[in-house]
C-alpha cells in the first residue's frame, strides 16, 4: 500500500487518509476521492493531500476485518457487517465467553496491523452484546498477513466461543439452628430466584431443615431423585471443614466433593460438589446478598454446560478480590446486604417533540430500516438492564406502537414540553427500590450501541460505589450515563432541560469516565442535517 502526501494532480481515486473539513462538505477518513472532490481541495487552497492506495497483494481494511472476523468466529458467535475495518463478533446467545487466552495473545503478536480484543475469559455476555471486535488498524493488509492471520486463527478451532446457557432446576436448602427471623429465609430465596432466573434457569424447589447431616442428606437426595439439576445448601453456619455438616450430608448422600474454598472473596467457604448427575454447592451467609459473589464463576459455568473441576477452581484467585478497595471505610462493608440492591435500571428518555426536526419526529426517523428510538432501547435492553423504562411524551402512541415487541415498561411524562428533567425525574420515581442505579440513554442518539452500554455497566459493577459512570470518546463526555441510586434524590430536583449533567461536576470524586473506541456517545441527531449524516455514517 502506498501512503503518504499526494498532489491534487494524482490524487483521485485514492483513499483519503484524514477527515479534511471543506466550505460545502466534510471528506470522512478513508473516503475514496472523486474529481469533484479533488476540484473542491484545490477550491480550498490545498496542494496536496495524505493518501493511501491499494496496491497488489492488498487487501482493503473491510474486507480483511471481514474475513479474519469469519476465521475468529467459534461456536454461539455471529459477525457484523465490516465497518471502517472494523467487525464486532456478537453472542448469538446468551452465555460465558470461552477465551482461548494465549491464542489470542498469539495472534496480535503476528502484525501490529492486525488485533483481536474480546471481553474478559468467562464473562457472561447478553445475547447480542460484543463479545470480540477484530480492528485492522491501516487502510489495507497484506494478503500473506491475512492468510497466516487466518490460518493460526482456525487451528485446531476458533478461539473465542460463547457457551450458551440452558435451562436448569434448581433447588434451595436453607438450615435452621433457631433464632433467624422469617424475613432472612424468605429474602435469600428471593435474591436466590433472581440470581438463576436471568441465566434461563428456574428455583423449582425450596426446603428448610435442621441443621443436621441426617436431615441434609435426605434433602439432597429428594432433589435428585425430583430431576433437580443444581442444589444450593446455605447454612445456618458456615462451612469450615470437610466433616462440617453440609459437606458430610453430600457425602453420606453417596456424593463426592470437588473442592472446599476458593481463592474468592466474597466466596471463600464455598463447597463444590456432585451427587449423580446433580451439581451441589454449598454456600456462606454472603450469598444471601445480591451481590457479586465467588459462587456465580462456579453457577454460570453449571449452567453453561462447562464442567469445573478443583484446578478450574484453584485458578480463580487472580482477581478473586470482588469489589474490595483500600478507600472502603469499612472493608467487607456490602451495603447490598443491608438495602438489597441488586443490577441497574435502563432509562430511554423518548419524550420530546423534536422542533428542530420540523415537521419530523426524530425518535421515529429511521436508520438503517430501524426507528432511532428503537436502536436505543435495544442497546439499553443488551446491557442487562433491568427493567428497561422509556419515557413517552410526545406522540406517544407512535413511540409505543414501534417498541411493542420489546421487554420495555412505559412511564408517560405529561408535562414533556417542560424539559428532559420532567421526564427524568418521572423514571426515576418508577425505578425499583431494589436496583443499585440507573443506565440513561436519549433516544435520539443512534449511534450508541449495545457494547456501549455494556461497557458503562461492567464499570459500574467492576468500581467503587456511589459511582457514575460516563461514557467518552478522546475525552470528551458524551451518553449514555449510569448513575448510583444515591444520586436519586438530587437527579428528581432537577429542573429545566439540562438533565442530570450539571449534577456531574458537582461530584467529580465519584465519576468514572468510560473510553470508547467510537464517537458514537458523542453523536445525538437534532436537526436535519445531523439525521442526514447519521443515515449515511450507517454506524452498525
Amino acid at each position: 500500500m502506498k501512503f503518504g502526501p499526494t498532489p491534487l494532480a494524482l490524487a483521485e481515486g485514492a483513499l483519503l487518509a484524514h477527515a479534511t473539513t471543506l466550505a460545502d462538505r466534510t471528506l470522512k477518513k478513508g473516503h475514496r476521492l472523486t474529481g469533484d472532490d479533488i476540484l473542491a481541495l484545490g477550491r480550498a487552497g490545498l496542494e496536496e493531500v495524505v493518501t493511501a492506495r491499494l496496491e497488489a497483494g492488498d487487501v482493503g481494511e473491510d474486507e480483511a476485518a471481514l474475513r479474519l472476523a469469519e476465521a475468529f468466529r467459534g461456536d454461539g458467535l455471529t459477525v457484523d457487517n465490516a465497518f471502517t475495518g472494523r467487525a464486532n463478533l456478537r453472542a448469538a446467545a446468551a452465555g460465558l465467553a470461552v477465551v482461548d487466552v494465549e491464542r489470542v495473545h498469539a495472534i496480535n503478536a503476528v502484525d501490529e496491523a492486525v488485533t483481536i480484543a474480546t471481553v474478559a475469559p468467562w464473562r457472561m455476555v447478553p445475547a447480542r452484546a460484543v463479545a470480540a471486535v477484530v480492528k485492522i488498524i491501516p487502510f489495507a493488509l497484506e494478503e500473506t498477513v491475512l492468510d497466516a492471520v487466518a490460518a493460526l486463527a482456525r487451528a485446531p478451532e476458533p478461539p473465542v466461543r460463547i457457551a450458551p446457557f440452558s435451562a436448569r432446576r434448581f433447588g434451595l436448602i436453607q438450615t435452621v439452628l433457631g433464632g433467624r427471623k422469617e424475613s432472612l429465609f424468605e429474602k435469600t430465596l428471593a435474591v436466590t430466584r433472581k440470581r438463576v432466573e436471568p441465566l434461563g434457569c428456574t428455583l423449582d424447589r425450596s426446603e428448610r431443615v435442621v441443621h443436621d447431616e441426617g436431615a441434609v442428606a435426605d434433602c439432597l437426595e429428594s432433589f435428585r431423585k425430583d430431576g433437580i439439576d443444581v442444589a444450593l445448601i446455605l447454612g445456618a453456619s458456615a462451612i469450615v471443614d470437610r466433616r462440617d455438616v453440609a459437606p458430610s450430608a453430600l457425602i453420606r448422600a453417596g456424593g463426592t466433593i470437588v473442592r472446599l474454598g476458593m481463592p474468592v472473596d466474597p466466596g471463600h467457604l464455598t463447597l463444590v460438589g456432585r451427587l449423580g448427575e446433580m451439581h451441589v454447592l454449598g454456600l456462606p451467609g454472603s450469598a444471601r446478598s445480591p451481590r457479586t459473589h465467588g459462587f456465580d464463576r462456579v453457577l454460570q459455568r453449571i449452567v453453561a454446560g462447562v464442567e469445573v473441576s478443583s484446578a478450574d477452581i484453584a485458578s480463580l484467585g487472580a482477581g478473586g478480590l470482588l469489589k474490595e478497595t483500600a478507600s472502603r471505610p469499612v472493608p467487607h462493608d456490602s451495603r447490598g446486604a443491608e438495602t438489597g440492591e441488586n443490577g441497574v435500571a435502563g432509562i430511554v428518555l423518548a419524550a420530546g417533540r423534536s422542533r428542530r426536526m420540523g415537521k419530523v419526529n426524530k425518535l421515529l426517523a429511521e436508520i438503517e430500516g430501524v426507528p432511532m428510538v428503537v436502536r436505543a432501547v435495544d442497546a439499553v435492553l443488551a446491557s442487562g438492564a433491568d427493567p428497561v423504562l422509556v419515557v413517552t411524551g410526545y406522540e406517544e402512541e407512535k413511540i409505543r406502537a414501534v417498541l411493542a415487541a420489546r421487554p420495555v415498561r412505559f412511564v408517560h411524562n405529561p408535562n414533556y414540553a417542560a424539559g428532559m428533567s420532567g421526564s427524568l425525574r418521572a423514571a426515576l420515581e418508577a425505578v425499583p427500590d431494589e436496583v443499585a442505579g440507573a443506565l440513561i440513554c436519549l433516544g435520539d442518539m443512534p449511534h450508541v450501541t449495545a457494547e456501549h452500554t455494556a461497557r458503562l455497566v461492567e464499570a459500574f459493577e467492576d468500581g467503587d460505589e456511589p459511582a457514575i459512570c460516563v461514557a467518552t470518546h478522546d475525552g470528551k463526555r458524551g451518553n449514555p450515563s449510569l448513575w448510583h441510586r444515591d444520586f436519586f434524590a438530587e437527579m428528581r430536583a432537577i429542573k429545566g432541560d439540562a438533565g442530570a449533567r450539571d449534577l456531574i461536576g458537582k461530584h467529580p470524586e465519584s465519576v468514572v469516565e468510560v473510553e470508547m473506541a467510537d464517537p458514537g456517545v458523542l453523536r445525538d441527531v437534532d436537526t436535519p442535517e445531523a439525521l442526514a449524516e447519521a443515515r449515511e455514517a450507517s454506524p452498525r
